[in-house]
C-alpha cells in the first residue's frame, strides 16, 4: 500500500507539470535564432492621447534572456523585481542585468543575455540574435513603452523547444503590461509610486476602468496588438547575416473608435 501510494503521488505530480517544461527538451545541442521586434504603436491604431512630442511615442531597447524554468524575469500576476521596476519606469537596465547575472551564477538557470537597439518611433523594427540550449530553451524579454509610467511589453518563458526539435519560427502578438510600481493613468503622467506595490497586470481596453487611462477604449472588445515579435531559427549558412525586413500589413492594427 505504501509503495502504491508513493507511485500514485509521483504520477500525480508528473501529470501536473506544465506542458513544454524545459526538462523534456531533447533537441540538438543548441540553436540560434534571429529575434525581430516590430512596433505597431501608431496614432491611427491608438489615437487616444498618442504622444507626439516631449518625448514622442517610441520603444526602449529590448533586453532579454535565455534560461531554464528555474529563472523568471517577470510574470503576470506576480510582483515585479527591482530590476524590472527600474526598466519599466526609467529604461535603466543595470539592476535587471545584475539580477540576471546573479541567477546564472547561483543556480545556473541562465544561458545567455541578448539585447536589441531602441526604436525612435512607435512603429518600426529592431532585431538581434539569441542562442538556446536544451537545458535553457526558454526566452523572456522586456521592452519599455516610452513615454509611460511603468508600462512595457514582453514575453515570459516562451519555450522554443518542441520535444526533440527546435521550432523553425514563432510569432507572438504583444499587448501592454503594467509593472504595478507606478499609479499613473496616462502616457505622460508624473511619477506617482504605487504603495504598496501591485502585481504585474495586463492593460486592456477596459482595465484600468477609468476614462483617463490612455488605453481605455470602451467600444472595443480587445485591444489590437501594440507590437509583435518573431523568432526565426537560423541555419548554419545564415549565421552572421543581417535580419530580414518584415513588413506587416498596414491595416492589421487599426482601431475604429470615436474616443480620442
Amino acid at each position: 500500500k505504501v509503495i502504491w501510494t508513493v507511485l500514485v503521488t509521483i504520477l500525480g505530480y508528473a501529470s501536473s507539470l506544465p506542458v513544454g517544461d524545459d526538462s523534456l527538451c531533447t533537441a540538438e545541442e543548441l540553436a540560434k535564432y534571429r529575434i525581430i521586434f516590430i512596433g505597431k504603436w501608431s496614432q491611427t491604431a491608438f489615437p487616444k492621447q498618442y504622444p507626439l512630442y516631449r518625448p514622442p511615442a517610441q520603444w526602449s531597447s529590448l533586453l532579454g534572456v535565455t534560461h531554464s524554468s528555474d529563472y523568471s524575469m517577470w510574470k503576470k500576476n506576480e510582483y515585479a523585481s527591482n530590476g524590472v521596476r527600474d526598466f519599466a519606469e526609467k529604461g535603466e537596465a543595470w539592476v535587471l542585468m545584475k539580477e540576471i547575472e546573479e541567477a546564472g551564477e547561483k543556480i545556473q538557470s541562465v544561458h545567455g543575455i541578448f539585447s536589441a537597439p531602441a526604436i525612435p518611433s512607435g512603429t518600426g523594427q529592431t532585431s538581434t540574435e539569441l542562442e538556446v540550449h536544451p537545458r535553457h530553451p526558454l526566452v523572456s524579454f522586456v521592452v519599455r513603452i516610452v513615454p509611460s509610467p511603468d508600462w512595457f511589453v514582453g514575453i515570459d518563458s516562451l519555450n522554443l523547444c518542441d520535444g526533440d526539435r527546435w521550432m523553425d519560427e514563432v510569432s507572438v502578438d504583444l499587448f501592454p503590461y503594467d509593472a504595478g510600481t507606478d499609479s499613473g493613468f496616462t502616457f505622460s503622467s508624473p511619477n506617482f509610486a504605487t504603495i504598496p506595490q501591485d502585481t504585474v497586470t495586463e492593460i486592456t481596453c477596459s482595465s484600468p476602468s477609468h476614462p483617463a487611462n490612455s488605453f481605455y477604449y470602451p467600444k472595443l472588445k480587445i485591444l489590437p496588438p501594440i507590437a509583435q515579435v518573431t523568432m526565426v531559427k537560423l541555419k548554419k549558412s545564415q549565421l552572421g547575416l543581417s535580419a530580414p525586413f518584415i513588413n506587416p500589413p498596414a491595416k492589421s492594427n487599426e482601431i475604429i473608435d470615436s474616443v480620442s
